[in-house]
């Protein structure tokens, strides 16, 4: 029993010294990103990524890498692009850039496994678009994706928030209160879309970093040939990212440790990149799609995630870039000591707890979803003398109707 406790003592150990390395990136990138959400203009966006060509997928990339890194919320985003014009391919591209070359996952990638993973990672995400557009028609073909559209003009709208553009310049921007309570509110709202998938993740890496070298050893095949181990990493990786249930940011902490236990370095990529095939999200293309639909798109993900992690690995191994030496579990999780990640922590802490504040001033929260919005532009509803807010048009609407099933 002993021994039990000292392992579960251990675990959890692991996971917050894992916390303690990665604080102030999850932060800084979280406030990048709420930056980038709050201020860039968007009222064109959709008519920008309809239609074919090479210019949707580029502008759908871009945006993508200027949006949250939340898968669920860039499977959510990329639906109502879908259903309002955007091509396929443009739509898998905005998924694949912002869950692959958002700020946040570079700067945890960076402090957790070096900045060659980091460059992998951006890298490997604009070959998987590539990818994923040459490839497109072999999965999903024209009449196929034009049922998936109906089918998803169809299906429940789910959580989509409200957005009310604020037309000011940036320089204006910058002393603006309304501007910085946006900013506070996407921030707050990316934290309450992830801090489970993070907490997930780092205990998941805290207790699967004891299982030990023989088991590591027999998942990766670490006594076969080197070009074995990688073509086998490459298939792996994606398998365990889609049971372990944990995807985008929160998906880093086990990479890790799947680095030093073992994986191939194209295992590790195609890890990383298969946070948007994970099962809950698969049931969810399922409700978005359509059954045939949510299939093929899976499958083209799947390809192209072990075909772009191998494309790297090969690139990175010619240029000399895949790093020789793999971290032990000390030195992944770290130790907590007066030094300049001491000092960014602090930081981190005071930027977290400012736009917090912020929302907890100007906020309200919204009684369907518990997401916290802005009172002075959220959706309202006036009932019996009462103000309700709301984060967007569904969660409205499903108020009121469970307000008149019950007779009020």
């Amino acid at each position: 029993m002993s021994h039990v406790f000292s392992l579960l003592l251990e675990g959890l150990s692991n996971a917050a010294m894992m916390a303690w390395q990665i604080w102030w990136a999850l932060v800084l990138g979280f406030a990048i990103s709420a930056i980038v959400q709050a201020w860039a203009r968007r009222e064109r966006i959709e008519a920008l990524l309809s239609g074919p060509g090479a210019a949707p997928i580029a502008r759908a990339t871009g945006y993508g890498a200027a949006s949250s890194s939340c898968s669920y919320a860039a499977i959510a985003i990329a639906k109502s692009l879908f259903q309002k014009g955007a091509s396929s391919a443009a739509s898998l591209a905005f998924q694949f850039a912002s869950t692959n070359l958002v700020w946040e996952l570079g700067l945890v990638i960076w402090v957790l496994m070096g900045w060659q993973f980091t460059l992998a990672e951006f890298l490997g995400g604009v070959v998987m678009i590539i990818l994923m557009w040459a490839l497109l028609r072999l999965f999903v073909s024209k009449r196929l994706e034009e049922e998936a559209r109906e089918y998803a003009r169809g299906a429940d709208t789910g959580h989509q928030h409200h957005i009310a553009e604020n037309e000011i310049p940036l320089r204006e921007k910058l002393t603006d209160a309304q501007s910085w309570s946006d900013v506070a509110h996407n921030f707050r709202g990316d934290w309450q879309m992830l801090w489970k998938e993070i907490v997930i993740g780092l205990l998941l890496a805290g207790y699967i970093a004891l299982l030990g070298d023989d088991f590591f050893n027999g998942l990766f095949l670490t006594g076969a040939p080197p070009l074995v181990q990688t073509v086998w990493g490459a298939i792996i990786g994606p398998v365990i990212a889609m049971l372990s249930f944990v995807c985008s940011v929160g998906n880093i902490p086990l990479a890790a440790v799947l680095w030093s236990g073992g994986l191939s370095f194209a295992g590790v990529i195609a890890f990383i990149f298969a946070d948007l095939i994970v099962l809950p999200i698969i049931v969810a293309y399922r409700k978005y799609y359509g059954t045939a639909y949510a299939a093929r798109i899976v499958a083209l993900m799947f390809v192209t995630m072990v075909l772009a992690a191998l494309i790297i690995d090969v690139l990175f191994g010619a240029a000399g870039l895949i790093p020789s030496a793999r971290p032990s579990s000390d030195d992944v999780f770290g130790m907590i000591q007066l030094d300049y990640k001491a000092l960014l922590n602090a930081l981190a802490l005071g930027v977290f707890i400012a736009l917090w504040t912020i929302t907890v001033r100007r906020g309200a929260k919204d009684p369907v979803c518990g997401m916290s919005v802005d009172k002075s532009v959220a959706l309202t509803t006036e009932i019996d003398g009462k103000s309700w807010y709301f984060c967007g048009a569904g969660c409205q609407q499903k108020f009121i109707a469970g307000r008149q099933s019950k007779g009020h």
